[in-house]
C-alpha cells in the first residue's frame, strides 16, 4: 500500500502572530524598553568588537544610547550609534520574526568564545515594542556606509521599507505609543523602568524628556542647559576586582541598589570563573528585630541587564535574607522559573554561593573576631536556620558557631567544651531567659560554670538539630540538671515526711522529689524540668498540637530538688507540724516563682504567707 508523505514548513501569518506578540510576548509590558535598549547596547558592543578586530576604525568615537520621550508626539525613541543595518540586514533581522542577529554575529566573529558581552535577541525582542505601540519606525544606517534604511510597521504587521535619510551609522527605533498604553508617555514611568532594567547596562544611556509641562511651555526651551549625565553605571561594582573596592564603595552600592540606609553587616564579593562564570555581591542586611521581615532581595542580571528580582531558585531558601546582585551570563535573558528549577548551572551556582557564605563566616571568625562577635547577634538566627536546613552548611561552619555567654563574652562551641572538660564534659549549659532564670545562673556562676544564652524562639529546634549532628554533645537548660553540675560532697539523706509534705503543698501525689547536697547551701529548694520533656511541651505549644488554649501550670515532668546542704532544710525537721508546713509552703512557692509566674491564687497565698512570717519577727 502506497502512502503519500508530505513535507513542509509551518507558516504563520502576521495578522495571527501580532495579536499574540502584543498581548503575551512578556508577562510584564515594562520589559519592552529593556529589550529595545538592550538591542541598542548590542549594536554598540558589536561595533566595538569589530574595532578591536581591526575591521572598523572608530577613532576616538564616543558611544551612547539616547532614550527620548515626546508626550506631544506620543513617541518614545531609542537611538544608538552602533553597527547599524543595511537594507538586506533589515529584511533578514527585522522582517523575519525571531531571527536573532546576535547569533549570526557571534558565529561569524566570535567562534566558540561565549564571553562576548553581547546580549543578543534582536529579532523577537524587537517586536516587544508592539506591546505598547500602534506603529514602530526604524531608521538605520550601517557602519559600512551602505545607504540608510527607513522601515515602518503597523500593529497589524504590514510594513514598508525604503531608503532613509540618516547620515550617521547606528539605529533609531521610534515607538508611537497607542492610546491604550498612554502611561508610557509619563516621564516618571519611563525613568522608573530605566532605573530598574538598565541601571547597569554596559553602554552609557541618556534620557531626555521633550514633553510639554503643565504650563504648555517647552521644558527643553525653559530649563537651563545642564551637562547631561548617563542614567546608568556602565562598570558596576561587581565587575571590579574585590581588592580594588573600598568598604565605602560597597556601602554606597548597597544604598543605591536597595534604598536601605542602614549599613549592611558585611558582604561577599563573588568572582567565579570557569566553569561557572558568574559574578556578584551579596550582603548580610541589618535586621532591627527578629520579627522584622527577613526576606532579602537578590537581583539577577544577564551581562549587566536586569532579569528579575528574588529568583529563589538561584539562592538556597535558607539564605533568602541576603540582599545582592548576581550577574549570570550563562543564563538566557528571558529565563523562566521552570528553566531555573531544572538547570544544572543554576544548582552549581547555588552550591557555590553556599560555600562562599560559609567561607566568609569562617574568615570573619578566624581573622576578624571582634567584627564577627559584633554582628553575631544579627546573623545568629540566619546561621542557625541554615545549619538546620543543610547539614553540609553546618559541617562547613561548625567551628565558627558562637555561644554568647551570660557575662557578654563569646566562645565557639569547641572552646566552651574544652574549657568545661573537667567540670561537665560534652555538656553545654544554657539559659533561655537570663532575667527569669537569674537564680540558677547565680548558682552556676558561683561554681565557675559558664552559661550560654539561647533566647530565640528557634533555639529549641536548633539545639535538637545540633544534638542529632553531634550525638556526644548535650545541651541542657540550667534548670534541667542542677544536680549534675552543682552537686557537692555532702551527705544526701532522703526524708519521707518532707516528701509527703511537699507533695501535699504542690497538690500532686506523684510529684518527683529528689534529695541532693548542692555545693551552694543558700538555696533550699529548686524546681527542675527534664530537657526532653520541656522541649516536647514547647514544641506542642509552638505548633498548637496540644489542643489546649494554654500550657499547663507546670510541665508534667517537674522534679523538686531538696538541697540537703541548706540550713533551712535542716531546720524544718525540728519545727512543729503547722510551723513546718507554713515555711515549706513559702519555700515551694519561691521555687515555683523561679520557674514561672504565679497564678492569681498562688500569688495571693504567697503574699499572705510572707506577711504571716514577717509578723513573727
Amino acid at each position: 500500500m502506497n502512502e503519500t508523505v508530505k513535507k513542509g514548513g509551518i507558516s504563520v501569518q502576521t495578522e495571527h502572530i501580532f495579536p499574540v506578540i502584543k498581548k503575551w510576548l512578556y508577562s510584564e509590558k515594562d520589559i519592552f524598553l529593556r529589550e529595545i535598549v538592550s538591542n541598542a547596547c548590542d549594536a554598540i558592543t558589536k561595533l566595538r568588537r569589530l574595532s578591536s578586530l581591526g575591521q572598523y576604525d572608530g577613532g576616538d568615537e564616543t558611544y551612547r544610547v539616547d532614550v527620548t520621550l515626546d508626550k506631544t508626539a506620543k513617541t518614545l525613541t531609542v537611538s544608538d550609534n552602533g553597527i547599524g543595518m543595511t537594507a538586506e540586514e533589515v529584511d533578514k533581522y527585522i522582517c523575519q520574526i525571531a531571527l536573532s542577529g546576535a547569533l549570526d554575529f557571534i558565529e561569524k566573529y566570535e567562534g566558540d568564545n561565549q564571553n562576548n558581552g553581547i546580549i543578543g535577541h534582536f529579532g523577537l525582542g524587537f517586536y516587544s515594542a508592539f506591546m505598547v505601540s500602534d506603529s514602530v519606525e526604524v531608521l538605520t544606517r550601517s557602519y559600512t556606509g551602505a545607504p540608510a534604511v527607513h522601515w515602518t510597521c503597523s500593529e497589524s504587521g504590514s510594513y514598508e521599507s525604503g531608503e532613509g535619510s540618516r547620515e550617521a551609522h547606528g539605529t533609531t527605533v521610534v515607538m508611537h505609543i497607542s492610546d491604550e498604553e498612554a502611561e508610557y508617555l509619563d516621564a516618571g514611568k519611563i525613568e522608573g523602568i530605566l532605573d530598574k532594567y538598565c541601571a547597569f547596562m554596559p553602554v552609557e544611556i541618556y534620557f531626555e524628556n521633550e514633553s510639554d509641562d503643565t504650563d504648555g511651555k517647552s521644558k527643553k526651551k525653559d530649563k537651563k542647559k545642564e551637562e547631561p549625565k548617563p542614567i546608568n553605571d556602565t562598570t558596576p561594582l561587581w565587575l571590579k576586582n574585590p581588592s580594588d573596592c573600598t568598604a565605602e564603595e560597597y556601602k554606597d552600592f548597597y544604598r543605591k541598589v536597595f534604598h536601605d540606609f542602614r549599613e549592611p553587616l558585611f558582604w561577599i564579593h563573588i568572582n567565579a570563573d570557569y566553569p561557572l562564570n558568574f559574578r556578584g555581591i551579596l550582603y548580610f542586611p541589618k535586621i532591627s528585630n527578629e520579627y522584622e521581615s527577613i526576606e532579602g532581595q537578590v537581583k539577577l542580571y544577564y551581562n549587566q541587564v536586569f532579569v528579575a528580582d528574588n529568583i529563589k531558585e538561584v539562592i538556597p531558601e535558607y539564605l533568602l535574607m541576603l540582599k545582592g546582585v548576581l550577574d549570570c551570563p550563562e543564563l538566557p535573558l528571558n529565563v523562566s522559573r521552570s528553566y531555573l528549577q531544572n538547570n544544572t548551572y543554576v544548582s552549581k551556582v547555588s552550591a557555590h554561593i553556599v560555600k562562599k557564605v560559609a567561607d566568609k563566616l569562617n574568615s570573619l571568625c578566624g581573622t576578624e573576631r571582634e567584627t564577627y562577635e559584633n554582628v553575631w547577634s544579627d546573623i545568629r538566627t540566619f546561621v542557625e536556620y541554615a545549619c538546620m536546613r543543610d547539614r553540609k552548611f553546618y559541617d562547613r561552619v561548625k567551628d565558627s558557631l558562637l555561644l554568647k555567654l551570660t557575662d557578654g563574652k563569646f566562645l565557639t562551641t569547641k572552646d566552651y567544651l574544652e574549657a568545661a572538660k573537667e567540670k561537665h564534659e560534652n555538656t553545654v549549659y544554657y539559659t533561655s531567659d537570663p532575667a527569669a532564670q537569674a537564680q540558677y545562673i547565680a548558682l552556676f556562676d558561683a561554681q565557675g560554670v559558664q552559661v550560654a544564652v539561647f533566647d530565640h524562639s528557634l533555639d529549641s529546634q536548633y539545639l535538637s538539630t545540633l544534638e542529632s549532628y553531634e550525638t556526644t554533645v548535650k545541651y541542657l537548660r540550667i534548670d534541667a540538671d542542677v544536680a549534675g553540675a552543682l552537686k557537692g560532697d555532702g551527705e544526701t539523706t532522703e526524708n519521707a515526711d518532707l516528701t509527703a509534705l511537699f507533695r501535699k503543698i504542690a497538690g500532686d501525689e506523684k510529684l518527683k522529689v529528689e534529695y541532693v547536697a548542692l555545693k551552694d547551701g543558700s538555696v533550699p529548694l529548686l524546681l527542675t524540668v527534664s530537657e526532653q520533656s520541656r522541649r516536647m511541651e514547647e514544641m506542642m505549644k509552638l505548633y498548637a498540637m496540644s489542643g489546649m488554649g494554654s500550657m499547663p501550670p507546670f510541665p508534667s515532668e517537674a522534679t523538686l530538688t531538696v538541697n540537703t546542704a541548706s540550713p533551712l532544710i535542716a531546720k524544718l525537721g525540728g519545727m512543729d507540724d503547722s510551723r513546718r508546713e507554713q515555711i515549706a509552703k513559702q519555700l515551694y512557692r519561691l521555687a515555683l516563682l523561679s520557674q514561672r509566674k504565679l497564678t492569681a491564687e498562688e500569688l495571693k497565698e504567697f503574699l499572705s504567707g510572707s506577711y504571716e512570717i514577717l509578723n513573727l519577727i
